[in-house]
């Protein structure tokens, strides 16, 4: 693998020279000569430098196309290579919080049982808090949730963003108004997933601009599922902080719809875990193949 290649993929990701230095562990001079010499080979400027600013130019967008599928098949190669020397028997316990094991992780267990048919995986549903629990107990190898509680035996690998967005059932009242206020918020009837929840504590910190704490707010339920969630708003005036990933459907067939909240915008990370140290095998390759179905890396 040509090195200068994936300095070139880290710059144009962070679009920041300092940044890819640090992230790839070499000096920024260093950044600055890989950068030089693909721009020589290739007779082109592949970045506009404009003080500490740069940009990246129509040859460079054409080289970070190139350079992503060239990549994507290295992880293939190393990903299927790997399927060759380790043990493909076992069994492998995951644990996932809901949003994750209903809409984000089916896709990642079925292109995994396809190279490993031989591995017996099970799959644990729970909130962050009981994923984490599990982890700790050694109940699971892995784990995969929604937000972070920092755990000192626990490594947390960013995994895939995430919005939480406020829904309501399609003919609400409240789809009316062109953006709800911190005022609508209180007067609000919500639905609410139960303490533990890794999406209440996502909530919970983006509402401190407001000023406004969960208590302030009219919780008329806490469940324990999205599912449950989404059924109880089509058969009420509530609403919900919702993960975009659990309402393609919904939206799509008109049963629910987003409401604007004025200058709130709730984003996280989901998080792949695992015991501090070096995984196991098996675990190994499992996170391996979620990242590379998401073209991320480790």
């Amino acid at each position: 693998m040509d090195f200068r290649l994936k300095v070139f993929l880290t710059v144009a990701n962070r679009l920041s020279f300092t940044k890819a230095a640090t992230e790839l562990y070499i000096t920024q001079p260093a950044v600055s000569k890989h950068i030089q010499e693909l721009e020589e080979e290739y007779k082109i400027k592949l970045f506009d430098r404009n003080g500490s600013k740069i940009s990246i130019t129509q040859a460079g967008l054409l080289l970070l196309r190139h350079a992503k599928n060239v990549f994507e098949i290295y992880r293939e190669i190393d990903f299927d290579m790997s399927t060759l020397i380790q043990e493909q028997r076992g069994l492998l316990r995951i644990g996932a919080s809901t949003t994750i094991s209903q809409y984000i992780i089916p896709p990642v267990l079925a292109r995994f049982h396809q190279k490993l048919q031989d591995v017996k995986v099970t799959l644990r549903n729970g909130n962050t808090e009981q994923i984490e629990k599990a982890l700790l107990d050694k109940e699971i190898e892995i784990g995969i949730v929604e937000g972070q509680s920092k755990n000192q035996a626990i490594k947390y690998i960013p995994f895939l963003k995430d919005e939480l967005v406020l829904v309501c059932k399609r003919d609400h009242i409240l789809g009316l108004k062109s953006q709800i206020t911190k005022n609508d918020l209180l007067t609000m009837h919500f639905l609410m997933r139960e303490q533990g929840s890794g999406t209440l504590e996502v909530i919970e910190y983006a509402l401190k601009p407001f000023a406004i704490t969960l208590d302030q707010l009219i919780i008329e339920m806490q469940l324990g599922s999205t599912e449950s969630i989404k059924s109880y708003l089509m058969n009420s005036n509530c609403v919900a902080f919702i993960s975009i990933h659990a309402i393609e459907k919904e939206l799509k067939n008109n049963e629910l719809m987003i409401l604007d909240v004025k200058n709130l915008m709730i984003e996280r990370n989901f998080y792949i875990i695992n015991l501090q140290g070096k995984p196991a095998a098996l675990p190994e390759l499992f996170i391996k193949n979620i990242l590379n179905h998401y073209n991320l890396k480790l």
